[in-house]
């Protein structure tokens, strides 16, 4: 599904527009206009060469789930160009194209990022560079390493698609973190109640997370209760606090999100 929404991005969006903010298919866009091969053909051969030094640098899983998306993706655009040959833009409205050409792509990096891998190309050295790099951020990486190609567009290009270009390449890159963070987002959990068990038994029954609690004691009324501490995926904070309702327990229930958690049943150490 993510490949395909790149696809769809790239093929009808990005490469009538010359748009080339980053990535093989940015390279793509610039190299069909000086060379004999198409946008396809090139980014089908550039792929092939740095899945190979992804399989290098980054081991055996990412280079099999990219392998996978390198090959989809490489189909789907030469199936574009057989089934559908474009050779001018859908439409007339060059910003609005390029909004698709931004959201369609970033949406789909953002969704193989998170599952581990790449749909090939300058991602691969975005992932290199993340991994060997004090670099964080997927989104940061991959405009480092993607700029070159926004130069090279100056030259090949008029100013005016260089620049929007430029504005594609930089709104990808924080729209790829953005969604990337969105998903990793958490709850924490501190619940305040007379009666744990029942809570706890929910959380790591139902929901399948832990819980920790400790005893406590309220200021004003002085009275014996306990706080309970969890990290839940928001659906499972909003199942918890439904069940909260729907027993009518007596609890004080506070959230707060995060977007990084690391342990067993979340990111690994």
């Amino acid at each position: 599904m993510s490949i395909t929404i790149m696809c769809i991005g790239v093929y009808y969006f990005k490469f009538p527009n010359n748009f080339t903010f980053g990535g093989v298919t940015g390279a793509a866009v610039v190299f069909a206009k000086i060379t004999p091969l198409s946008a396809s053909m090139f980014s089908t051969i550039v792929n092939l060469v740095l899945l190979a030094v992804g399989f290098i640098f980054l081991g055996k899983s990412f280079a099999i789930k990219t392998t996978y998306a390198t090959i989809l993706m490489s189909v789907e655009l030469l199936g574009f160009e057989k089934l559908d040959p474009l050779t001018h833009p859908l439409s007339n409205e060059p910003m609005l194209e390029l909004i698709f050409a931004i959201a369609l792509p970033a949406i789909a990096s953002a969704l193989l990022f998170y599952d581990g891998a790449s749909s090939g190309g300058t991602d691969v050295i975005a992932m290199i560079v993340k991994k060997y790099t004090h670099i964080e951020d997927i989104g940061m990486a991959l405009f480092l390493t993607d700029l070159v190609m926004i130069i090279i567009a100056c030259f090949v290009f008029d100013i005016k698609t260089a620049l929007y270009s430029f504005v594609g390449l930089v709104v990808k890159s924080f729209l790829i973190d953005s969604i990337i963070e969105n998903i990793m987002l958490r709850k924490l959990i501190m619940l305040i109640c007379d009666d744990k068990d029942i809570i706890c038994d929910f959380i790591t029954n139902t929901l399948g997370k832990s819980a920790t609690y400790v005893d406590a004691c309220g200021a004003y009324s002085g009275e014996q209760n306990y706080i309970v501490f969890s990290t839940l995926t928001k659906k499972q904070a909003v199942d918890l606090r439904h069940f909260i309702h729907q027993n009518k327990l007596h609890a004080f229930m506070s959230v707060m999100s995060t977007s990084e958690v690391f342990g067993k049943g979340f990111s690994a150490l």
